[in-house]
């Protein structure tokens, strides 16, 4: 390669190096540094000449041409020649100090230049930059800036000569007048100190070793002078910093005694630079190493500076550290430092200033004082030794600090005191109490808006750090393990460590079963002589109190127990092997839980029987009693937890029972009953349940016990003012008397079953029967509670025994009171669900009830609930008494749940047909209520008690089921409710209906009817509020409801349905079905007449109806109507104004439910939509009078919308597919002949589904166009005849949109022939058949139609399996010559097709299609291109399988033809050359003048695989691969078979460099042709082409041998690569650039 082109291609990129885009500055530079690293010198030079005869170029342009010299350098240094280096460094040094100004940029780059070259030739720098660094004259800023990075960079070539650099810089300090010049001498100065530290550190690699630290002591003093007693003091910030950086580095290198004369100084301006500055790192930074370099030497002075440094450190180890800001915490890290070196040599006066600090409350002191103490605690062990006790007893008061921020601080400080041994000594356990105390922490409350604080530290925050410390403490730090257990024990009762249980039972269980596995003495615990510790019972109360509510406090429900079982031991020895296998299960079962799953009530009784368990299992009376006491003095403890206290009681209640000391349990009896609040209501019923568990071991005290307390001074009432005013003592009185009554209740529940019958009436029921006419809703509540639990005892004891129980009916009286005296509007309390709970415990028990009692009982429960407004419904009364929406559905459920309890025991009295519909009865005027709510309750009681019913039916004889028909007729309406719970509801009646009459019939319990299992899937159709599923559901439940029921029955279900017609809701629709199917088989002979008035008058009736059921209802009788006079409904049906209304298209709809009456109206309107002008020519204007536009005739669109409602039927099958070729075929021209057709001026466009006489539409309905109508009708034809996947392609194509567009209307039909072709081959021939005469049609749209459906079938196999090929043939060759361009093209596109569809075909018709192609090529009347392209693209497809005989002297012909295309602007017409140029290629092989054309156009081909179209790109990589063998190259044929497929991705890159490898291997000869080609395309019009081209040229060039480049026109390719520099688009310039760096 010439000289001459290298350098003016490198000049061409130091041209554009500044080029605007950045990517191609970006590869300008890689370029340059690729020529550079081959040509080093030679590039080098280039750069250094640029810059001297441009000696105005802008800035940034110089600094891009600097940079890339730098890069040159640092990656070939070695090879630059030393001529070249000199040069290099001269040019820097004239760059770097030209212009006096500092330039950073420019002047930078110039230094960074210096600063590469001086990592090698150090010497050679120096001389230069030495010249510029003359005594007694003020350098250049970058000078000196060159001078300190040189330091930097090449420590060990630098430092031996900083001696004479510094005796030089001296004398320049005092020069330096800007802060400019005097900041880049600081720099260099702390850069010099560092560089001299770090090699007198590492000495042994220092090439002299000889060099010392008293050196530079002189010259380091000197300077010192300067910057300290001149430059500190500048007012500029910066300066500042630098010059207190530089003085830190410096002290090291200074003579002791000067040092120590400057410490008195230097300390305290350090210091005072903390006020003039924001920036606070460095001068730390500068600090530390002045006290270090102060301690090393031993200095006496630093004594007298110790208060100040400790108060100004103290002050910056207080302010804020921002993790998100590396400055602040490198300044923290260098002040502890500080501290660290202070605490070495000063540790007394230290330790007494940061423990004085502590006692100051500033919250940011404390915390800067702990962090200090943190510090040393860590950092320096020894020395804090003898400190430790001074310590602890310091660390009280910020222990006591309120601020999470500070107890943060703290918990850190204990955790490095547990792990250094403070925690042993005494006064460790307040530092252990303290992380317990912050583990028991609330989450943070917030009021109002959440503080803003970054630094802030929430509860949640703090309690974690807490767990975690406990956690570690536990784990780590093996030396607290005796210091912690059994310490933590403590902890675990009192109250206010409740939210630390779940870490505290964490921690104990790691120690105990850690010691208990290790048998440690240690481990068992004398209760005895730790007297700060709770009693092996208050621990096992405490856990089983917290395992009773396993989620709460964060979880310590699972905790609790396992610490339980490790304890077991110290609980009792006896418990050990009971818990061992008992708890785990339970633990088990706990971890499958969750709040939401776990059902409490077992779960607690689960516990109760572990205890109860426990206690039998320790059998030691004295240990129970004791048990129980502690639990009753533990019981305040909860006052703030009722449950948890209510499930204490409980446990008290099952110590008692294991009590034999009747004096012990009465004491403790009276305690619960003395002690308790009995306002609350959760105390109450606790209180009752543990003294009705202890009396199932001690019935008669605990009755004698009961008795006392009502007798006692409590219960006696003070009178107020003349007795008209209530003590406020009253109240509570009132509510002691609920808490006795309700122990009686729980006293019957619980008492043995043998001996609290004698007790019922005089001992309980009398203490609580005076109370019965309370108004105290309290009272109230535990009467009807205690009666329910009463009631239940005597039904379990009557069971073994009989019992008649008196008093029965009063208290029925007094609980049916209680519910009468409810509002009936609202429900606020659970009066309601507690009196229908006892009632039905109360129904079992004898003497039976009345009829009129049960009546009356069930009226008024009934009627109590049904009647209650809907639960979400708002209640207006009192704040106070308002329930929130949770609580309301809660109670809502209870009173439901109770209600059907109560029906369920009704109905067990007499579960007979008679007792069932006296249960019915009362529920039936709820069926049929206005109110949704109502109406459901009543159902799904209905359902509750059916299946109830079935369930416990017990058929003796063989009886009548009497009211079942009544039943049905009243139910099976309701399945078309509004409501969707009352359909369900309904079904399931009648499901559970049928099923008890099937065992009337005789049939077993377990005997499943098939019809009524139908119901089952009904019942989830029933989901879908759609009318016509509700329709067809209900029919369906008609069909199955008539299987089932006797003939004696029918007549009470059709007189209930006649019944129900009148409902207000919507379920009458299954009656009317069976009313109309009966009227329609009966109507209709000689009203002939009367058709169209009748027509008319349906018409009218259909606007009213709402049921879906009663309007297919009407439709039958339309079509018993045509059955018998079908030209009379059909003319008067066509003749309703268009569109069709809603009502008018439900009653053609209805004609299509019979086949034949169906089959006769189609080939009626066929008959007519032949024969009849689709449409007619009006003048748009007579303004315009050469403009006409096309406007549908009425009759035929009127008859399209009839065919398409008629199929809409289903029914309509048989006829359609009968009928199907011409209906398909008739409605095909149709379309044709809709598309770019207008409406009547007479119709509404927008009027469909309205009608004149009954106003608006019942829904907006979608516009109403010509080609829509018999687009809809051809697809509900294909989905009529069940060509489902025919619909689905064309429905997923879009295909019904792209047939009404006139512009995309042949592709649309396209799509359908593609479709029927692949999914309906058997019905074409007759379709065939039936379009083929259309081909003559005189209107030019009807020919377009079927000639685009004709061309596309061409492409499918199908047409030669059906035998059609010739008759489409013919078809198409006549149309080649049609007057019509659209029929032309379509024409030859469906010959083209015969290559894909039948392509053994091909040859038979060779000569036709060749000519047929060619005068397609050839084509005059083709403004765009349509029939060209399609001509190339069917002759492509049909040179696949054409015979070389029948093509072998056109292939060049056509090749000639070919060419001009590949460069076409329209994306089509080039990818079907290319692919025909590919198809072409089989038919030169072995020829050589076409391996000649293939190489004219392979560089075309190879450029355009980066077309910017995907679809040219493929067919490049299509004609490259069938080309390949043709090329003549075997390693090119590999190549482009292996890399070009379509569907794997190409590196376009990779493949061009290979490429152009090959081809010098295998065609040097053509070199010269090839890049002359490629250069052509330089100026594409394409820029991915241009692109393409120009990495081309740069791979040939990089691939190409020294010996070739004589085949190239070099200057041609430097020409054009200069030029597409210039190119507008930055890809372009960037390829350039690449391709300019192969220039080597």
């Amino acid at each position: 390669m010439e000289e001459s082109d290298i350098e003016q291609v490198t000049l061409a990129l130091l041209d554009v190096a500044n080029d605007k885009d950045g990517v191609v500055q970006e590869q300008v530079r890689k370029s340059m540094l690729t020529l550079g690293k081959q040509q080093p010198d030679r590039v080098l030079s280039m750069c250094q000449d640029y810059l001297l005869k441009h000696p105005k170029l802008v800035v940034s342009h110089r600094v891009v041409i600097l940079l890339t010299i730098e890069l040159v350098v640092k990656s070939k240094i070695d090879e630059i020649s030393s001529p070249r280096i000199k040069s290099i460094i001269s040019l820097a040094s004239d760059e770097m100090t030209r212009s006096k100004d500092v330039i950073p940029d420019w002047q930078q780059a110039a230094s960074n230049i210096l600063v590469a070259v001086g990592n090698k030739h150090i010497n050679d720098i120096m001389e230069e930059i030495l010249t510029k660094f003359q005594p007694g004259v003020l350098p250049h800023f970058f000078v000196v800036q060159t001078l300190a990075s040189l330091s930097d960079s090449n420590i060990y070539g630098m430092v031996p000569f900083l001696n004479a650099i510094l005796g030089t810089m001296l004398p320049m300090l005092a020069l330096a007048k800007h802060d400019n010049m005097k900041w880049v001498f600081s720099s260099a100065l702390s850069h010099f100190s560092e560089s001299i530290l770090e090699y007198l550190a590492n000495l042994d690699k220092a090439p002299d070793p000889t060099v010392r630290k008293d050196t530079f002591s002189s010259e380091v003093s000197a300077a010192y002078d300067i910057l300290f007693s001149s430059w500190l003091q500048s007012r500029e910030s910066k300066l500042r910093l630098t010059v207190a950086e530089a003085l830190g580095s410096m002290s090291h290198l200074m003579a002791n005694d000067k040092l120590e004369e400057q410490i008195p100084k230097l300390i305290p301006t350090i210091l005072s630079l903390y006020k003039k500055n924001n920036e606070h790192y460095i001068i730390s930074k500068s600090l530390c190493q002045v006290l270090d370099a102060a301690v090393n030497m031993g200095s006496r002075v630093l004594e007298t500076q110790v208060d100040s440094l400790l108060f100004a450190l103290h002050q910056q180890v207080c302010a804020p550290v921002d993790y998100n800001s590396p400055p602040t915490v490198k300044n923290h890290n260098e002040v502890l430092r500080s501290f660290s070196i202070l605490a070495n040599t000063f540790p007394d006066r230290l330790i007494v200033f940061v423990l004085q600090k502590l006692e100051n409350s500033n919250e940011r002191s404390r915390m800067g004082s702990l962090a200090v103490l943190r510090h040393l605690i860590n950092s320096t062990t020894s020395m804090m030794e003898t400190k430790k006790l001074l310590i602890l007893a310091s660390i009280r008061q910020p222990l006591a600090d309120h601020s999470n921020k500070v107890k943060q601080r703290v918990v850190q400080v204990i955790s490095a005191m547990a792990h250094h041994g403070y925690l042993e000594l005494e006064g460790g356990d307040l530092l252990v109490k303290f992380i317990v105390q912050h583990c028991a922490l609330h989450d943070t409350y917030y009021r109002g808006q959440r503080p803003t604080d970054p630094e802030e530290v929430t509860n949640e925050a703090l309690r974690s750090m807490c767990d975690n410390t406990l956690h570690l403490f536990t784990t780590t730090v093996g030396r607290l393990t005796d210091v912690l257990w059994p310490m933590l024990l403590f902890y675990l009762t009192p109250p206010q460590y409740s939210n630390a249980t779940s870490a505290l039972c964490k921690s104990l269980i790691l120690l105990g079963s850690k010691k208990r596995t290790a048998q440690d003495p240690s481990f068992t615990i004398d209760f005895t002589q730790q007297v700060n510790l709770p009693n092996p019972q208050m621990l096992m109360v405490r856990l089983l109190v917290n395992a009773a509510f396993p989620f709460r406090c964060r979880g310590h429900g699972s905790p609790s127990l396992s610490l339980l079982n490790v304890l077991s031991p110290n609980i009792h020895p006896n418990t050990e092997a009971l818990w061992e296998k008992e708890i785990p299960p339970i633990l088990t079962l706990l971890e499958e839980s969750s709040p939401d799953s776990i059902d409490q009530k077992a779960w607690e009784e689960r516990l109760l029987k572990l205890l109860s368990k426990t206690l039998v299992t320790i059998a030691d009376d004295k240990w129970a009693c004791q048990l129980a006491a502690e639990a009753t003095r533990y019981l305040s403890t909860y006052n703030n937890f009722m449950e948890e206290k209510s499930f204490l009681y409980q446990c008290v209640g099952v110590a008692l029972q294991q009590c034999s000391n009747k004096e012990v349990v009465k004491r403790q009896l009276q305690e619960l009953l003395v002690s308790a609040r009995h306002s609350d209501a959760v105390e109450r019923e606790g209180v009752a349940m543990g003294v009705g568990l202890c009396a199932s071991s001690h019935l008669g005290g605990t009755l004698t016990k009961l008795n006392e307390f009502g007798k006692s001074d409590a219960f006696k009432k003070a009178s107020g003012i003349f007795g008209l005013l209530k003590d406020k003592n009253d109240v509570e009185v009132e509510k002691m008397k609920s808490t006795l009554i309700l122990c009686y209740g729980y006293v019957a529940l619980h008492a043995p079953e043998d001996t609290v019958l004698k007790h019922i009436d005089q001992d309980i029921l009398r203490s609580i029967s005076h109370h019965f006419n309370t108004k105290d809703l309290t009272m109230k509540l535990s009467l009807i509670k205690s009666v329910g639990l009463i009631a239940k005892a005597i039904g379990v004891c009557v069971r073994r025994q009989g019992y008649m129980f008196t008093r029965k009916q009063e208290l029925m009286g007094v609980m049916l009171d209680f519910i009468k005296a409810e509002p009936t509007d609202v429900m606020r309390t659970p009066v309601r669900h507690l009196v229908m709970s006892t009632c039905a415990n109360l129904i079992n028990l004898e003497p039976a009830l009345t009829e009129n009692e049960t009546f009356e009982m069930l009226r008024t429960c009934v009627g109590g609930v049904f009647g209650l407004p809907p639960v979400d419904a708002p209640d207006k009364g009192k704040d106070d008494e308002v329930l929130d929406l949770k609580q309301r559905e809660a109670l809502y459920l209870d009173t439901y749940q109770a209600l059907h309890q109560l029906l369920r025991s009704a109905l067990s009295k007499e579960p007979t047909p008679d007792g069932l519909q006296g249960i019915f009865k009362h529920l039936e005027p709820w069926l049929s209520s206005g109110q949704e709510q109502e109406r459901e309750r009543a159902l799904k009681t209905t359902a509750h008690i059916l299946a109830f019913y079935l369930d416990n039916l017990t058929v003796k004889n063989m009886v009548s089921f009497h009211n079942l028909g009544a039943l049905l007729g009243r139910l099976a309406p309701r399945c078309t409710d509004p409501c969707p719970p009352v359909r369900r509801a309904a079904i399931d009646c009648i499901y559970t209906l049928l099923y008890i009459q099937l065992r009337y019939e005789g049939f077993s319990l377990d005997y499943k009817d098939e019809s009524v299992e139908n119901l089952i899937p009904l019942k989830e159709k029933l989901d879908n509020p759609d009318h016509t599923v509700l329709y067809k559901t209900c029919s369906d439940l008609t069909k199955i409801v008539s299987k089932r029921v006797p003939q004696q029955q029918l007549t009470a279900v059709i007189f209930m349905l006649l019944e129900v017609l009148v409902d207000s809701q919507s379920n009458c629709s299954r009656a009317a079905s069976v009313i109309l199917n009966t009227l329609l088989k009966n109507r209709g002979a000689g009203l002939q007449d009367l058709v169209p008035e009748m027509l008319e008058v349906l018409h009218v009736r259909l606007q009213m109806i709402s049921e879906d059921q009663v309007k297919v209802a009407v439709g039958q009788t339309i079509l018993i109507l045509a059955t018998q006079h079908l030209q009379t409904v059909t003319s008067t049906l066509i003749s309703y104004p268009l569109p069709f209304d809603s009502w008018s298209c439900e009653m053609w709809i209805a004609l299509g439910a019979d086949s034949t009456v169906a089959n006769q109206i189609m080939e009626m309107l066929m008959e007519k939509l032949t024969v009849m002008a689709p449409y007619a020519d009006r003048k748009e204007s007579m303004m315009r009078p050469g403009l006409t536009v096309k406007v549908a005739t009425s009759q035929p669109l009127a008859m399209t919308c009839a065919l398409k409602e008629l199929m809409l039927n289903g029914q309509s099958q048989e006829a359609v597919v009968s009928l199907f070729p011409r209906l398909f075929s008739c409605l095909l021209v149709r379309l044709g002949s809709s598309v770019g057709v207008t409406l009547p001026k007479d119709i509404n466009a927008t009027s469909l589904g309205q009608d004149k006489k009954s106003g608006p539409a019942k829904h907006p309905a979608p516009s109403f166009d010509v080609p829509g109508v018999a687009v809809d009708a051809l697809r509900i034809l294909l989905a009529r005849v069940q060509l489902d996947e025919v619909v689905k392609r064309l429905d997923q194509d879009g295909a019904w949109d792209t047939m009404k567009d006139p512009q995309r209307h042949t592709t649309g039909v396209t799509m359908l022939s593609r479709a029927m072709a692949k999914h309906a081959g058997p019905r074409l021939p007759s379709v065939v058949e039936c379009l083929c005469p259309c081909l003559n049609n005189i209107y030019e749209c009807q020919r377009v139609t079927v000639t685009a459906f004709f061309s596309e079938l061409l492409n499918h196999h199908v047409v030669t399996e059906l035998m059609l090929m010739d008759v489409l043939m013919n078809n198409m060759m006549e149309r080649i010559s049609d007057p019509c361009s659209t029929v032309r093209m379509l024409a030859v596109r469906g010959l083209g097709n015969i290559a894909v569809g039948s392509p053994e075909k091909v040859n038979k018709y060779a000569k036709e299609l060749l000519a047929a192609m060619s005068s397609g090529m050839e084509e005059k009347d083709d403004p765009g291109k349509h029939i060209t392209l399609e001509a190339m693209s069917g002759l492509s497809k049909v040179l696949l399988y054409l015979d070389k005989k029948n093509v072998h002297l056109l292939v060049v012909y056509i090749f000639m033809k070919i060419k001009p295309f590949l460069e076409s602007e329209n994306d089509e017409i080039r990818c079907a050359s290319i692919m025909l140029l590919g198809n072409l290629s089989r038919f030169g092989s072995g020829e050589p003048i076409f391996k000649d054309q293939i190489h004219n156009v392979l560089v075309s081909l190879l450029l355009h695989l980066a077309d910017p179209n995907l679809q040219v790109v493929k067919a490049c990589k299509y004609a490259m691969r069938v080309c390949a063998p043709v090329v003549g190259s075997e390693q090119i044929t590999t190549m482009f078979q292996n890399h070009l497929h379509d569907d794997k991705g190409l590196h376009y890159g990779e493949f061009i460099n290979d490429l152009t490898k090959y081809i010098i291997q295998d065609f040097p000869g053509m070199l010269n042709f090839y890049h002359i080609s490629v250069i052509q395309f330089f100026k594409s019009n394409w820029a991915e082409v241009r692109a393409g081209a120009a990495m081309f040229i740069g791979f040939l060039l990089g691939n190409l041998p020294e010996e070739l480049f004589s085949h190239l026109n070099m200057g041609s390719v430097t020409k054009g690569l200069v030029m597409l520099l210039q190119d507008p688009d930055p890809v372009v310039r960037v390829k350039a650039a690449e391709a300019m760096g192969h220039f080597h």
